[in-house]
């Protein structure tokens, strides 16, 4: 006698009622609703037991004035008393009670930082070290869905000094929740420190290097790029052109021109810039696709006369700098107190054993 159960197969597909499509994807949409619902309260009650894990710990040494070792010694002794349970190092333990220090408020972790997993808030801990950058991080890393590591790259890389930040005409010449998402996608400057220096490169060679970087350029161009092509040839009247670097911005979408310059601003950029803007809304654009976006990178610029310039323009361009390093980007305060790379090489070689 057999007593295996018996699976009867599956009907066809084409067998079923018309409708049958349609009951799988509502099903399925209910399938994943319900499954991430369940991931998001499943972080919020491990961040919420954290923070009362950190505050109560908080609380302790602010009344007895114990150290680390009281620490360690609740680690070992939440470990045997919860055998199969994870997240109670001496170091995970650190992290609570600075998680619990860093949001006082209770309900804040229960609204705004929520959704962020609990690595995430470990990287905002050890990398910011005032709530208010914390915070505009945290609902930067959920609006965008960053991972832990694009995150931390992000808050190395000074992003909330560099974003929306470049100077663009948008206001002016897009309707207004096209001209704000349009504006906040920009930087200024944008970041290409993975190319290394470039000191002495022309315009073709930085564009070459991004073209072999692009994942880690679309990371710094922002959410919603995608590339399209380099050098895209553009034919107007018999006459050739080759745009730098084209896009497609899938949330405002539309086609995005990128100009790439090796040297400062120079408003005579614009009107090049213009020109293939135009032949690629009337060539590659297709119906329902809003106008062209331009976006001049310029090696650095006069903010005074890239405004004056983008005046007379009715498509929108935006201008911006790009970099190669931070060093570059910080504030001049920050750039004073921050060795070249001349001197770190100088002190390396002091201290290079002989060979």
């Amino acid at each position: 006698m057999n007593d295996k159960p018996r699976f009867e197969s599956a009907p066809a597909r084409s067998s079923l009622p018309t409708w049958y499509p349609d009951l799988l994807d509502d099903i399925s949409e209910h399938i994943s609703t319900g499954h991430r619902r369940a991931v998001t309260a499943a972080n919020q009650e491990t961040l919420r037991s954290y923070w009362s894990i950190g505050h109560e710990i908080l609380k302790r040494q602010s009344e007895e004035g114990w150290g680390a070792r009281v620490i360690d010694r609740l680690s070992t002794d939440l470990k045997s008393r919860f055998p199969g349970a994870k997240g109670y190092s001496p170091r995970n333990l650190k992290y609570m009670r600075a998680f619990a220090a860093g949001w006082p408020d209770l309900s804040i972790v229960q609204r705004s930082v929520a959704q962020l997993p609990w690595r995430h808030h470990m990287a905002l801990l050890d990398k910011l070290s005032t709530p208010e950058l914390r915070r505009w991080y945290a609902a930067a890393a959920a609006e965008h869905g960053w991972s832990r590591d694009v995150l931390a790259l992000h808050i190395d890389a000074r992003f909330h000094e560099r974003a929306g930040k470049a100077i663009t005409n948008f206001a002016t010449t897009m309707p207004p929740g096209d001209s704000d998402l349009a504006q906040q996608a920009t930087r200024d400057p944008y970041l290409f420190d993975f190319l290394g220096t470039t000191d002495g490169w022309h315009e073709r060679e930085v564009e070459q290097k991004l073209v072999e970087h692009v994942g880690k350029f679309l990371l710094e161009l922002g959410q919603g790029f995608a590339f399209i092509g380099q050098q895209v040839r553009l034919e107007l009247g018999g006459d050739e052109f080759f745009c730098d670097l084209l896009f497609y911005h899938l949330e405002l979408r539309c086609y995005v021109v990128v100009e790439l310059k090796a040297v400062k601003f120079n408003a005579a950029f614009l009107g090049q810039l213009g020109l293939y803007m135009a032949v690629v809304d009337d060539v590659l654009a297709k119906d329902g696709d809003k106008p062209t976006i331009g976006l001049l990178l310029c090696r650095n610029k006069n903010e005074v006369v890239a405004e004056y310039a983008l005046r007379g323009y009715k498509a929108p361009i935006g201008v911006a700098e790009w970099t190669e390093a931070i060093e570059n980007s910080l504030p001049e305060e920050f750039q004073s107190v921050l060795p070249s790379v001349a001197t770190l090489e100088a002190e390396l070689s002091e201290h290079a054993p002989e060979a």
